[in-house]
């Protein structure tokens, strides 16, 4: 959704049903009388309303993208949690040490935020059929490669799930809808990945909406996470032969907002500043939190804003990056050596300080927005970039054992942009290559833990991971309780 979209005061996003399983503020909501509602009498009357609702299902992105990214990134071996002390947003030391429970609320914001996003897109759905206008199957496809989406976050997270298709779910409904397996979810993403991939424009007139590349790239990642390799191969390379994307040729100009929604973007979620936001509604905001979370605790100096010192590289991570890797510094900021080129330069060590902070997405000066400015920062997340495309596939022909040499030259292709030398291996060794690559190519995006689950790495790479349990998270325990307690818990917890 392009910025322009965001800004445009999206009143109705309040008129939309929200709640579902659950929501943070859903006492004030029960409490509080609506001055009014709006139902299938009143609404999907118009191709206005179609797209004002769709426009809803898009928002959540910006809470669903922010959450889930630096969730994942402190769950991986690439980072410590961070923060001004072991007190500081428990949640997340608890994710960062593996000791995390039923209660942790960073979990239940991903549940709930997430299946907010759902219940938009089922809202459009369950309404498809009030009339019928030129454009409406587009708002459908887009419609359903959002539900997919959402969907895909929470079996990556908790694995199978309830899933409520083509109708939401008010507060107290959810007990209608036993949880299914991730293989059953795994399908039903997959079809409206299909359907959206039919149906959508190959570009957009607004930067952000979903095209069918990006149907396409999500598809074979799903296909990846089932280890299903022919089917990932198929929906990838046809994002290649596109030719719509290529590989930006200074890496170190993609994570700048300069650099937003550029060669390489097959799906960006869009943010912006113009709006103010503040911590009584974190999920409300129109800007990226992840990047005041982020930030350099109590900072003064050139180029960069305070933040409030999370996500912080690992010197493992580091230690990752060959020599000569062009990657380093546009992905890790050493603070250190900052401050000796820049006297001036002043912070605070937060918790578990290494010297480093994230570069990707870190609050610089000129970005900031209104009101609690760590909260309203525009720089969007780079959800599938082409480089993360290539790589998969090269995955995809090397652990599906169909062609080492396409899958090295696909590694390869991303090496050289890095400015590192060929690599020239096979079989296992490649498999290692391609991993590695992601790691380094990837660092700060989300997608470690998520790799090392699914090729059996995280006992070996993430300290305190217990096989068998950490692979999922727990499912919120209050969202269990309010269904009567008829969806198991995940393994362990």
């Amino acid at each position: 959704m392009q910025k322009e979209m965001k800004s445009n005061k999206l009143y109705i996003l309040f008129l939309i049903p929200f709640l579902l399983f659950s929501n943070s503020c859903e006492e004030d909501f029960l409490d509080n009388e609506l001055p009014f509602s709006i139902n299938s009498e009143t609404f999907f009357n118009s191709e206005e309303d179609f797209d004002l609702a769709l426009i809803g299902a898009y928002d959540l992105l910006g809470a669903v993208g922010y959450i889930t990214t630096i969730t994942a990134e402190i769950a991986s071996d690439n980072v410590e949690a961070g923060g001004e002390s072991a007190s500081d947003v428990v949640a997340w030391q608890q994710i960062n040490l593996m000791t995390h429970t039923p209660v942790n609320d960073q979990l239940r914001n991903i549940w709930t935020w997430t299946y907010a996003g759902i219940n938009r897109c089922n809202f459009i759905f369950e309404f498809q059929d009030n009339i019928d206008f030129e454009g409406k199957t587009q708002i459908l496809a887009e419609t359903a490669f959002l539900r997919a989406f959402y969907y895909f976050q929470l079996v990556k997270f908790f694995g199978g799930v309830p899933m409520p298709l083509d109708q939401r779910v008010l507060f107290g409904e959810a007990s209608n809808f036993l949880r299914l397996t991730a293989e059953d979810n795994f399908a039903q993403i997959e079809a409206d990945l299909t359907f959206a991939i039919e149906n959508l424009p190959n570009s957009q007139s607004q930067l952000g909406r979903a095209t069918q590349n990006a149907a396409l790239a999500l598809l074979g990642k799903v296909h990846l996470y089932q280890e299903e390799f022919p089917e990932a191969i198929s929906a990838l390379e046809t994002v290649i032969a596109s030719n719509a994307f290529e590989l930006v040729e200074d890496y170190s100009t993609i994570f700048l907002t300069s650099g937003e929604n550029g060669s390489e973007s097959v799906f960006e979620i869009q943010y912006t500043n113009i709006e103010g936001a503040d911590f009584n509604c974190i999920q409300c905001s129109e800007g990226n939190v992840m990047v005041g979370f982020s930030g350099i605790r109590g900072y003064s100096g050139p180029v960069y804003e305070s933040g409030f010192s999370f996500n912080i590289p690992r010197q493992e991570l580091v230690d990752a990056f060959e020599e000569g890797d062009l990657r380093l510094e546009p992905t890790i900021l050493d603070i250190d050596q900052f401050a000796i080129d820049n006297p001036e330069v002043e912070f605070i060590e937060g918790f578990d300080h290494t010297g480093f902070f994230q570069n990707k997405y870190i609050p610089r000066q000129g970005d900031a927005g209104e009101s609690d400015v760590n909260l309203t920062y525009p720089n969007n997340i780079r959800q599938i970039r082409y480089s993360d495309v290539l790589l998969m596939l090269a995955e995809a022909f090397n652990r599906g054992g169909i062609d080492d040499a396409r899958a090295l030259q696909l590694v390869n292709q991303v090496r050289d942009r890095a400015g590192l030398n060929e690599l020239s291996v096979s079989g296992q060794a490649l498999t290692d290559a391609i991993f590695q690559e992601r790691r380094v190519e990837l660092a700060g995006e989300g997608h470690r833990f998520f790799d090392l689950v699914r090729i059996g790495e995280a006992a070996n790479e993430i300290e305190g991971f217990t096989p068998g349990t950490n692979e999922l998270f727990p499912i919120p325990s209050i969202e269990i309780q309010l269904v009567g307690n008829i969806w198991p818990q995940n393994e362990g917890y």
